[in-house]
């Protein structure tokens, strides 16, 4: 059953969600801008190691509080681990109000159609099960658009939905994640297919069935105010997508309400060498950044 004190915070609390969602693919090229290159360890279990020591440390910061940072996607590995001697979900919640939610895709398929749709999920239910159970209360997942092709873009968006059914059979949230590149030379037009073709899934929804969206900034401002005003729609909320963070706040300020979902623009100032003091600084002013484009608009 869904938690009403988190619902509530995310259907109307001010600030944004921090991306803390780096898997094994991503983990090395996140380690690399913190400070730790490829050299400083050996083997997975060190890797994801240290990542839940730079997690741990954004999540115990003095900024990172439910005041502006609303959510917080974590990785497997990371709501299975603790923080401050508490599990990650609950210390989130209890010590910080911060509602969890969880990335639950295994990586991207090859593209087909200008597209690239998630990899096959077997041991999904299981996963579902225990991050219920754990405290969780959404979940994450993605997939990627690199051209505007109507069959592609329409089969991103069926999986999406499709998985989003099996997530909402578990009490949980889904936030749905086809992500249009960045670098897309057609992403304006699949910008538009894209809304056209969320619109009649969110429609198909069953009364009283939500989800959240995670979407590219769009090229054209306020293009998804549409999806936002959906009855079906919880929250829609912004990828950086790879923008650096000042101008991913800027493009995010021109469209009205969508908020951040940040990853590498929260964590791009942050260096392993830092002391606690400019560590908790430089992460509270990049929050204050944030929060102020996802809250106050152009």
């Amino acid at each position: 059953m869904t938690d009403a004190k988190m619902m509530s915070q995310m259907t109307g609390g001010e600030g944004f969600i921090a991306a803390l969602d780096q898997s094994g693919g991503s983990t090395p090229g996140a380690l690399r801008l913190y400070g730790i290159v490829d050299s400083d360890y050996s083997g997975d279990e060190e890797m994801f190691r240290l990542m839940h020591e730079m997690r741990v440390r954004i999540m115990t910061a003095s900024a990172f509080t439910g005041d502006k940072v609303i959510g917080a996607i974590l990785f497997e590995k990371t709501m299975d681990g603790e923080a401050k001697g508490k599990p990650v979900p609950n210390y989130l919640w209890e010590d910080r109000g911060v509602v969890p939610f969880l990335k639950i895709d295994k990586g991207l398929a090859a593209e087909e159609n200008g597209v690239q749709v998630m990899k096959p999920m077997p041991d999904l239910d299981v996963l579902l099960a225990r991050a219920a159970k754990k405290g969780i209360f959404g979940t994450k997942m993605r997939s990627v658009i690199g051209h505007a092709d109507k069959t592609g873009i329409a089969a991103v968006v069926k999986q999406q939905f499709e998985v989003g059914r099996q997530i909402l059979g578990h009490g949980l949230i889904p936030i749905i994640e086809p992500e249009v590149s960045i670098k897309s030379p057609t992403k304006a037009e699949a910008e538009a297919i894209l809304r056209d073709e969320i619109a009649r899934e969110l429609d198909a929804l069953p009364a009283g069935q939500k989800v959240m969206l995670k979407l590219t900034i769009p090229t054209v401002a306020d293009f998804y105010k549409p999806l936002i005003a959906h009855k079906a729609v919880i929250r829609v909320v912004a990828l950086s997508g790879g923008y650096s963070r000042a101008d991913a706040c800027e493009k995010l300020s021109h469209n009205h309400g969508m908020i951040a979902s940040f990853s590498r623009a929260l964590t791009e100032d942050l260096r392993v060498t830092m002391n606690d003091e400019d560590f908790d600084a430089s992460l509270a002013n990049t929050i204050d950044q944030i929060y102020t484009a996802s809250v106050v608009k152009a």
